[in-house]
């Protein structure tokens, strides 16, 4: 529900949404309060809070919050930290942190080793693998990219009752 808020430029129903999804550990509400804070999108733009909730995002997991945790650790200078963010995240199956990776091992400036990237790529390809399904195949060909909720009445799906709320009472 939050994050069909923040896309609809609901940013104080997304902010309450997305408070209450984090402080239940929800993954992809920690990386979506952590875009809100790096765009003062509903809230004032602040990096402590944006990388508090990359990190807690990327610990649990989301290849894109640890791929820009490693884009902060190279635009602050940290090159190593960067790589081996970008290198857990191209493991995870993030074109953008494999392709990075692909670029800083070709500079030969030693922050991505042959050995290195050779164990991204392969560990890129099996997690793309892992995430290939025909119901996934055929939702893409469809261009399925809606945001569905619960709207108290029903669920609701760009807008439409797909399913009413009343549960058979």
């Amino acid at each position: 529900m939050g994050c069909c808020l923040n896309s609809e430029d609901d940013y104080d129903g997304a902010f309450e949404y997305l408070s209450k999804a984090a402080d239940l550990d929800d993954v992809e509400a920690h990386y979506q309060l952590a875009d809100m804070y790096q765009n003062g999108n509903g809230v004032e733009k602040d990096e402590e809070k944006e990388a508090y909730h990359l990190e807690v995002a990327a610990i649990a997991g989301h290849p894109t919050a640890r791929h820009n945790l490693g884009c902060i650790e190279g635009n602050n200078g940290r090159r190593k930290r960067a790589a081996k963010h970008l290198l857990i995240s191209a493991s995870l199956g993030d074109d953008l942190s494999l392709k990075l990776i692909r670029e800083e091992y070709a500079t030969g400036r030693g922050y991505v080793s042959k050995e290195d990237f050779a164990s991204a790529l392969r560990a890129h390809q099996a997690a793309v693998a892992a995430m290939k399904s025909p119901e996934r195949d055929l939702a893409e060909a469809d261009g399925r990219n809606t945001c569905v909720a619960w709207d108290g009445s029903g669920l609701v799906e760009d807008g439409a009752v797909v399913v009413d709320g009343s549960l058979g009472q």
